[in-house]
């Protein structure tokens, strides 16, 4: 009997919408297909950059992505500290940008 290639793909975004963790399904495909040497797993849509991660620990052949997920690689293992005082500036940034004031407590002192 000739093996033929195949793929399973599995919508991983999907069970994660459902508020199940997607991770052990993943495993258990991985695990299926070791028994057909042709067979591939595939992530299919990811909602994060955590899941590519996810995938690759799952033993993942393929997992489909986003521009914007890619783009997210660059801050693996980023330092959080920094990375959070990029968000605040971030956010403070477009508050000034949209003619927002957040008042505080020296300025209101003031008044």
């Amino acid at each position: 009997m000739r093996r033929r290639p195949a793929i399973l793909s599995v919508f991983a975004g999907r069970v994660a919408d459902s508020g199940r963790d997607p991770v052990p399904h993943m495993q258990s495909a991985v695990e299926i297909a070791k028994a057909r040497p042709k067979a591939e797993v595939l992530w299919a849509s990811p909602r994060e950059l955590l899941n590519i991660l996810q995938a690759d620990a799952a033993g993942c052949h393929i997992i489909t992505a986003t521009n914007d997920i890619l783009r997210k690689l660059a801050h693996v293992g980023k330092d959080l500290e920094t990375f959070s005082r990029e968000t605040v500036r971030m956010f403070h940034d477009d508050a000034r940008a949209a003619g927002y004031i957040i008042p505080t407590g020296e300025l209101d002192a003031a008044e």
